[in-house]
């Protein structure tokens, strides 16, 4: 399929690969466009990329069976392709609007059990400027983490998932829009976004999605410990522990999150933030699972090291062991080739300190966590 203008943005990862006419590879998932004039050049030569299948929501349910190994960054467009098709048949009232809804969070679920590092590597590599699919994505996966440090079963995670997946479902029409505006809200836009808990709860009752606790979920989700949030100004106790997960969840991805109003924080003062928000909760089982799962160093985070290399992190810290990394630009600041493992254990390739650059450098995803080679 040709890709359409505005699909590709500079400075932000490919989200799949970039074909020619002849179906020839010119630009792998993971390559990062640095400015408008190669942007320009690349559109005239005639860019396509594959046709999106949705995900087989129906995969791997078989529990008797080992399911196969799932590469996260091949599901990224799939994923989001089987999110808007569910979140349209949500809106039509489908009769299968439940089923599909369910289906899709519990592939979610698996796939971030069976690939934890990268999928949260999938939440910070696109984190720059996600669009409104990817942010409910990126809440379904910090969910999903989330809710193994939480001890929760598949089911009740499963109904979390769905939650985060469905929660700003009310606002998925022009939320876009108002990511991209630089403009002061209306009273309008304020009015829907106050009341977008109670819509997006209402869209899922009319759609036949009737469980309880993910009504709950979506209903409280922006409610504060301290009885400022809304709808129903809960306090403490009253608000659910998964609803506070989603809530932390979008609240990471807003600090990490570039708009035209504000520039986005670094990795590591979000953290200082959630921590903050950790003492202030009076039940800390939420934020101090999203801190656990994140780790100072989060998967997809590019880092500098004591080299004075830059590298991405490939993996989390394990026990006394620290991350993993893949160096992909020299002290020089010449991308590498190809990139060279580092243990960031050893003292050379001690981190330093998290970069967060407005326009990545190219990657190839797949590569770096092993699933090209």
């Amino acid at each position: 399929m040709r890709v359409a203008p505005g699909a590709l943005v500079v400075g932000k990862p490919l989200p799949w690969a970039v074909y020619d006419d002849r179906g020839n590879v010119l630009l792998k998932q993971g390559y990062v466009i640095q400015n408008d004039t190669q942007l320009e050049q690349l559109f005239e030569r005639g860019l396509f990329h594959p046709r999106h299948y949705e995900v087989d929501i129906g995969a791997d349910q078989d529990q008797e069976e080992e399911p196969r190994e799932r590469n996260p960054f091949a599901d990224y467009g799939p994923l989001l392709k089987t999110l808007s098709t569910t979140i349209t048949h949500i809106n039509e009232r489908s009769p299968d609007a439940r089923e599909r809804l369910l289906g899709l969070a519990r592939f979610i679920v698996r796939l971030c059990r069976q690939a934890t590092d990268p999928c949260l590597a999938l939440v910070h590599l696109y984190s720059v400027q996600p669009d409104a699919r990817e942010q409910l994505l990126f809440y379904a996966i910090l969910c999903s983490v989330v809710g193994d440090y939480m001890a929760m079963d598949e089911k009740h995670q499963t109904v979390m998932v769905a939650a985060a997946l469905t929660g700003n479902l009310a606002l998925q029409p022009f939320l876009d829009k108002l990511n991209r505006s630089n403009r002061r809200l209306s009273e309008d836009q304020r009015a829907i976004l106050r009341k977008h808990p109670q819509l997006s709860a209402q869209a899922l009752e009319n759609a036949g999605v009737d469980n309880r606790l993910l009504l709950a979920i979506v209903m409280q989700h922006h409610e504060e410990p301290d009885g400022s949030g809304h709808p129903q100004g809960l306090r403490g106790e009253q608000i659910r522990p998964e609803a506070r997960a989603l809530a932390l969840a979008e609240r990471y991805m807003a600090m990490i999150t570039k708009r035209p109003y504000r520039e986005r924080l670094g990795i590591t003062k979000a953290r200082e933030l959630l921590a903050g928000a950790a003492q202030a909760d009076s039940d800390q089982a939420a934020p101090n699972a999203l801190l656990k799962a994140l780790t100072d160093t989060p998967p997809g985070a590019l880092v500098r090291l004591a080299n004075q290399e830059i590298a991405v992190v490939t993996k989390r810290p394990l026990g006394t062991s620290g991350p993993e990394a893949q160096a992909i630009i020299s002290p020089d600041g010449y991308w590498y080739m190809s990139s060279s493992y580092r243990d960031c254990s050893h003292e050379e390739y001690a981190v330093m300190n998290i970069e967060m650059p407005d326009i990545l450098p190219p990657m190839d995803f797949a590569v770096l966590w092993g699933y090209g080679e």
